[in-house]
């Protein structure tokens, strides 16, 4: 087999995926570099590296060796080990200190970084603190290397060994070893799929109670992120049977097992047993019991309310302030004040805002104290300007602490401080964080949940808004009256055509446009041009800030993917100067819009979060990214799969969200995911402008499909048992 050593001069590329590298090595026997490619997990510039492979003839790169084994050695010249501590590989060391560590310490330096780290204060520039965090900088990327090495042989992503070093610190590789599926339940990005393979290879039987036990919870896991609070035994036994490949007595024994330990539990009723991961479970039994005490427990502001002279009040209200409600909207405000927990519901252009300007001015008016809350920023933002007061995240409003463990400061014994606590984009709300939000809301204040039920369901387990209307435990008004001011938009009058089962109207309107283009790959085109040219030309919008793309999918030339590659291509290219940083398959640049994909409560940034590359510092390994134009968050470069570029993300991601225009792609591909209540979401979405592009016919079909997921949830039952 033909074989090559050299000194790795340039990396190209390499994915945290799989380890794929593309590389630039030196050969000590030729004068000039050669190309390699390869699974190179952890391999560094500067280090020698020896190799074995084949030579192959790519179409359009040529000559490469591609590498099947490899080797690498520590660089042993002074040059070798400027360009191997310069590379990127320590955090707080660049190419500067580099060089100087190198020219102070020769060829002694990866000793003394090893066994007399101390020294380093020998070098010019390195005061205490500074030569502490590059000690442990440089221990930290031994242990991650150690775990690369380790999974290297299962083919394990080795980009996961930075984050399982994040979590167990020291003691990674002996919990790795001794107790893989703990992995799955403790390491972001690591799934039970991932853990199976590590226990696998250590001789875990096969229908071992601790692999059968982690792939249930894996399963009801799954089925949370498809929005499931439980699953009835049945299904999880079927799915779990499958998942693992064993008898299905076996899967039926460990239920039992790990039903008596409460790492699930069990709810029967009329003969079927439902299984609910212990934090579902809790939720949602938690949410009823407080909802239900609200209910019962006297209000510090109603008796005032009900006694009031309403027809005094609207008049008041349209003579002195132009404020004239209709009837529904009288209805609404006298709901919310005057009942301890109601829910204000309704489309676009429906005088919801209206209505609860109205509620606040009366609120005002007696001195009382509210709060205004949605589950995101971009929500919490939309409600301030809306209403004119106030407005906060609700992890905001319970005052959420990353400290000692995650948790919220607001509960049951420190609640909230107000007569009336308002929830705008009530249907975001899922079970965990409607929970915690009712766990702080004092006795005698009131609740008003105000939202559109007719949107997609919150991303997270449950279906709250819907569950408490199904109910009828609380009282709750529909707005369905299109007002004067809203009549003249092509955006709200199709919003309600659409939610009506109608075909919406896709000529002669001055904010809503359909371009024809069925095919996928013409169809991304256009997306780019509308977005990059067209649109700002017409409208004078920024594309960057005021044009958001929505599509379905993930996947495909008009998905989220291609989307945001090719966008970032036309709005954000590389220029000289401009920094970026690639990880995996991705490309960060400075400018770019990113998207936050999971909550991370240390760095309190949640799930949707839409913020813009403000910084990149290659020598402190940090990516800064700025949200709602005033708070900076910065990444450590090993966590950058928490983020994805947002030039394009999916219609679910866009919750709670408002842009002055959208681009929607919809195309027959997307046939399993076309939704009436996707399409109504998207456009809802626009408060300017709406483009849709691709295929009538896939309108047509997400207009009639009115079929709503079916979501396993028990709050609304809870609640009718309750009542």
């Amino acid at each position: 087999m033909p074989r090559l050593e050299g000194i790795l001069e340039r990396i190209t590329f390499h994915s945290e995926t799989d380890g794929y590298t593309v590389a630039r090595v030196l050969p000590k026997d030729k004068p000039y570099q050669i190309t390699i490619v390869g699974k190179l997990l952890g391999v560094q510039v500067g280090e020698s590296v020896e190799l074995e492979g084949r030579w192959v003839d790519h179409p359009e790169h040529g000559r490469q060796f591609e590498v099947e084994r490899y080797r690498t050695v520590l660089p042993a010249t002074i040059e070798g080990i400027r360009r191997y501590l310069g590379s990127g590989l320590i955090k707080g060391i660049g190419p500067v200190m580099a060089r100087r560590i190198a020219e102070t310490f020769g060829t002694y330096t990866l000793h003394v970084l090893d066994h007399e780290p101390l020294r380093l204060r020998e070098v010019s520039g390195l005061g205490p603190k500074r030569v502490d965090r590059i000690m442990r900088a440089w221990e930290e990327q031994q242990q991650i290397k150690a775990i690369m090495l380790f999974l290297q042989d299962l083919e394990i992503a080795p980009g996961l060994a930075v984050r399982i070093y994040k979590q167990y610190g020291e003691q990674s590789l002996s919990v790795v070893q001794a107790t893989p599926y703990r992995l799955a339940d403790d390491v972001y990005g690591i799934g039970f799929l991932t853990a199976d393979k590590i226990a696998q290879a250590l001789g875990i039987p096969h229908d071992s109670p601790q692999r059968v036990g982690a792939g249930l919870r894996y399963t009801l896991s799954q089925a949370a992120d498809e929005g499931h609070c439980y699953l009835p035994w049945d299904e999880l036994a079927a799915r779990g049977a499958l998942l693992l490949g064993v008898d299905p007595a076996v899967v039926d024994a460990t239920l039992g097992a790990i039903a008596i330990t409460r790492e699930v539990y069990i709810e029967a009723l009329d003969g079927q047993r439902m299984v609910y991961l212990q934090p579902f479970y809790r939720a949602e039994h938690g949410l009823a019991d407080r909802l239900h005490e609200l209910l019962r427990a006297p209000s510090r502001i109603a008796p005032f309310f009900r006694a009031a002279n309403w027809d005094r009040v609207f008049e008041f209200l349209a003579d002195r302030r132009g404020m004239p409600l209709a009837e529904q909207q009288q209805e609404a405000v006298k709901m919310a004040l005057t009942n301890k927990v109601s829910v204000l519901t309704g489309g676009p252009g429906t005088g919801k805002t209206t209505s609860l300007k109205t509620i606040i001015l009366a609120l005002q008016q007696r001195g009382e104290k509210f709060l205004l809350a949605s589950p995101t920023g971009r929500a919490a933002k939309r409600l301030s300007e809306a209403t004119g007061a106030e407005a906060s995240t609700i992890h905001r409003l319970l005052e959420f602490s990353p400290i000692g463990g995650p948790h919220f400061s607001r509960n049951a014994e420190n609640p909230l401080d107000a007569a009336m606590v308002v929830i705008d984009e009530a249907s975001m709300l899922d079970v965990l964080l409607a929970n915690n939000l009712f766990k702080a809301i004092p006795p005698d204040a009131h609740v008003l949940l105000v939202g559109d039920a007719d949107q997609l369901p919150s991303v997270g387990p449950g279906r709250v808004l819907r569950d408490i209307l199904d109910s009828m435990a609380v009282p709750s008004i529909h707005l369905n009256t299109i007002f004067r001011q809203a009549e003249g938009s092509g955006i709200v009058a199709n919003a309600h055509r659409i939610n009506a089962g109608d075909f919406p109207h896709l000529r002669g309107l001055g904010d809503f446009f359909f371009f024809p283009r069925p095919e996928p790959e013409p169809c991304a085109e256009l997306v780019a041009e509308l977005v990059a040219e067209r649109i700002p030309r017409r409208f004078g919008l920024d594309p960057r800030r005021d044009v958001q793309v929505l599509t379905p999918t993930h996947r495909g030339p008009a998905g989220v993917a291609s989307l945001n590659a090719l966008l970032q291509t036309v709005l954000n290219p590389p220029l000289e100067g401009r920094a970026e940083h690639r990880f995996g398959a991705s490309v960060f640049r400075l400018g770019d819009r990113v998207l936050q994909l999971r909550n991370n409560y240390d760095l309190e940034v949640y799930n949707g979060d839409i913020g813009v590359v403000a910084a990149i510092d290659p020598v402190e390994q940090l990516l800064t990214v700025r949200y709602d134009d005033v708070r900076d968050v910065a990444y450590d470069f090993g966590l950058l799969d928490e983020l994805t570029l947002a030039y394009a993300i999916s219609v679910h991601k866009a919750q709670g969200a408002e842009y002055p225009c959208i681009v929607l792609p919809l195309l027959t591909q997307h046939f399993t995911l076309l939704q009436r209540n996707l399409l109504y979401t998207a456009i809802t979405r626009a408060r300017q402008l709406v483009v849709l592009l691709g295929d009538r016919r896939a309108i047509a079909i997400a207009v009639k499909n009115n079929r709503v997921a079916e979501r396993y949830t028990g709050l609304a039952r809870h609640l009718k048992g309750r009542s």
